[in-house]
């Protein structure tokens, strides 16, 4: 039975966010994800856990990937290959693997997954030194938002770092997510407090943040050398 039209609306003076048309957007799945430089796909523990060991732990590698992350470094090639195991059955965080030149350089995950609501992180990100700092690390993260709201359907992609971890900081706000705030005494990771800072895009800002992106990838954006003509943050311009 409808509503009697004597009943007053008892939402009037009770502000609502602005209406939106959205059902859901879609699960990512492990199709992979190619771009110019890497290829993103899942984890393959007997191809990935002597290479990823090989650049995240001494005596070749740099352990100081793990410093801020949740797990690592791990004592042998044994116990990180079988923590590859675990992860390569994980629907949520999902971790995959960066491959460039045909080589496991890295790896990457969605995690946080809320399809209903539209929301989706990316985190579990490190980089050995053949991404780090180069066009290929953000073509990676550039292959990760494409899918998340060009094909997934997602309304917001997260970034959460430790809050003293300066250069994933930095990271997020070169690549155009936006700093929302931090969370205090948010965990605690291997016996020290972690603070979270929290970075977004929404689907309002991301045609703007992958424009840039494009540009940026571009060929035509880096001289002979190499270098870049025009930063990532120059080509986005200013926030209105």
């Amino acid at each position: 039975m409808p509503p009697s039209r004597d009943v007053p609306d008892r939402h009037a003076d009770q502000p609502l966010g602005v209406p939106v048309s959205f059902t859901a957007a879609s699960p990512p799945d492990r199709t992979p994800m190619v771009g110019t430089h890497v290829t993103l796909r899942p984890v393959d523990p007997r191809a990935d856990a002597a290479p990823l060991y090989r650049i995240s732990h001494l005596p070749d590698g740099d352990p100081r990937i793990w410093t801020y992350l949740f797990d690592g470094p791990y004592p042998d090639l044994a116990s990180f290959a079988s923590e590859l195991e675990v992860e390569s059955r994980s629907d949520d965080p999902l971790f995959l693997t960066v491959v460039r030149d045909r080589q496991p350089q890295g790896q990457v995950a969605f995690l946080a997954i809320v399809p209903d609501h539209g929301t989706i992180e990316l985190g579990y990100i490190w980089f050995g030194p053949g991404l780090a700092r180069t066009a290929a690390g953000t073509e990676a993260i550039f292959l990760m938002l494409t899918r998340a709201f060009d094909q997934l359907g997602f309304r917001r992609v997260e970034w959460k770092c430790h809050a003293l971890n300066a250069p994933s900081r930095r990271a997020a706000e070169r690549l155009g997510f936006l700093y929302e705030g931090t969370f205090a005494q948010h965990r605690v990771v291997k016996g020290h407090n972690r603070d979270t800072a929290w970075f977004a895009i929404t689907d309002a800002r991301w045609p703007r943040v992958r424009q840039a992106l494009q540009a940026w990838l571009d060929p035509a954006n880096f001289d002979a050398a190499g270098e870049q003509r025009h930063t990532l943050e120059t080509l986005r311009g200013a926030e209105r």
